[in-house]
């Protein structure tokens, strides 16, 4: 097998962590930051007192539920389009890059655009950069001046991205860098105990700023921790002001503790023990504006990656990354469009989706919602074998699950609601009559109604089956 790619933290990792990490890494494992911060599980929690664990399952009830979110990756950057790290991977001196601010002038209530297409898309909330690890913030803020009211833009983005979310009815989340590669602090924090005090108020203090200044905010998501860990950033401090300023606020596990839920990033993983969890991803391999990078994600695959993260009731924050002006790149309007449409007709399957006890299948995934299974066919079978001549091949079903632990009563197609007609034997289950094309773009729902909770054990079948002889 190949190794899987690494994404942009990944590396940050392993330049922070020395040859012992990449001898791990040449080995297919790589190790972990101490914060757990780059797709991990988080940390262990100590044991938590019923009060508690009833409190975050208050405030994040909707977000269970809502299970699609739009995550925004916008600042000086996306001026030169040449992806987010640019200034770093590049190596720009800062008087330079910080230039940008005076060419980062986007057009008015470009927030609006993106809060009608993730509306559109069937997202429900939406998680914006307000600051990431170029130092610049697209907020306003009394604790420095390189930040878009002060700089050539002369608005509060933020302010326009909230009123854009409120607008189409989503809830608001803040992304935000500990890191900077601006800050003066910014890296000598780590061996200078007065710097590390000194960038460690200011962070405290954009965290405040930003839960004080624009209403209800629904959700904080830290990002990279480098180059201290949870007790230099006082981080118990930090978490306990955004719940001082935001009661119902959920915040994720990237500032060195657990937060409450994990954020495995450009992959799908589940996290152990019942932990809340959300896949981000991008649409192509950037998160910022890459005016080169083409390498976009179907609608199909962000479909299967959606029902994929909604099997495992986890959520999916996926990216866009707007042009200079705010725009949106053409092919992320059309995808997104696309994922819409469909969302419009099968939304029900994704959104409040329970825990769904099956394995894996060649041409589809799966959610459940009580006795309800949903199997979602990316790949369409069309003609069988039967069709084809071998009549022995029967019945010439196009759709078939094996090792279903519960007795199907009716099936049907989920969009239209035409029913499926369907057998069942000790070890499979059939559904037929079904089109030679899929109905559905890009990905058809059947919907099975079972007369208990669904399970698939495909090495139930494996190990059970009636068996012939060796010989034929």
């Amino acid at each position: 097998m190949r190794l899987p790619k690494m994404s942009r933290r990944d590396h940050l990792r392993l330049w922070g962590t020395g040859a012992t990490a990449l001898a791990g890494s040449a080995a297919g494992v790589l190790p972990l930051s101490r914060s757990k911060a780059f797709g991990a599980e988080p940390a262990a929690m100590g044991q938590e007192s019923a009060e508690v664990q009833a409190d975050r399952e208050r405030r994040m009830k909707w977000w269970h539920e809502a299970r699609f979110g739009m995550f925004i990756h916008w600042g000086l950057y996306s001026v030169i389009g040449q992806h987010e790290w640019a200034m770093e991977v590049e190596g720009i001196p800062v008087a330079q890059y910080q230039q940008l601010a005076k060419h980062f002038t986007p057009k008015p209530h470009a927030a609006r655009e993106w809060a009608k297409l993730a509306k559109r898309a069937g997202q429900k909330y939406m998680v914006m950069t307000t600051k990431h690890h170029e130092g610049f913030c697209n907020f306003e803020s009394k604790l420095t001046n390189y930040c878009a009211p002060k700089q050539a833009c002369g608005r509060d983005l933020v302010a326009e991205y909230v009123e854009a979310a409120r607008a189409e009815g989503l809830r608001v989340g803040f992304y935000y860098s500990l890191m900077d590669w601006h800050h003066p602090d910014g890296a000598r924090c780590a061996t200078d105990e007065a710097a590390r005090v000194r960038f460690v108020e200011y962070t405290h203090g954009l965290i405040r700023e930003l839960l004080t200044q624009y209403g209800k905010i629904d959700i904080l998501w830290y990002d990279v921790d480098w180059p201290l860990n949870a007790e230099q950033w006082e981080s118990e401090k930090m978490n306990k002001m955004v719940f001082q300023l935001q009661p119902d606020i959920i915040v994720n596990n990237r500032n060195g503790l657990p937060g409450d839920f994990a954020t495995p990033e450009q992959h799908i993983v589940a996290s152990k023990g019942g932990r809340a969890w959300e896949s981000c991803m991008t649409m192509n391999g950037s998160w910022g504006y890459q005016k080169a990078d083409k390498d976009w994600k179907s609608s199909e695959t962000i479909v299967g990656n959606l029902t994929t993260c909604a099997h495992d009731t986890g959520n999916y924050l996926l990216n866009i990354g707007p042009k200079p002006d705010g725009s949106v790149p053409e092919d992320s309007v059309r995808i997104l469009t696309e994922v819409g449409e469909w969302m419009d007709k099968n939304g029900p399957t994704i959104y409040e989706s329970e825990p769904c006890k099956t394995g894996w299948h060649v041409y589809a995934s799966y959610t459940r919602k009580g006795n309800t299974l949903y199997m979602h066919i990316s790949h369409w079978p069309g003609e069988t074998p039967a069709s084809k001549g071998l009549e022995f091949f029967n019945p010439p079903s196009v759709v078939a699950i094996g090792g279903l632990r519960a007795k199907v009563k009716s099936a049907r197609l989920f969009a239209s609601g035409k029913p499926v007609t369907f057998e069942q034997g000790d070890e499979y289950v059939r559904f037929t009559g079904l089109p030679i094309e899929a109905p559905d773009y890009p990905v058809t729902t059947l919907a099975i109604e079972c007369d208990a909770e669904p399970e698939i054990d495909g090495a139930d079948v494996r190990k059970n089956r009636k068996r012939e002889g060796v010989g034929v």
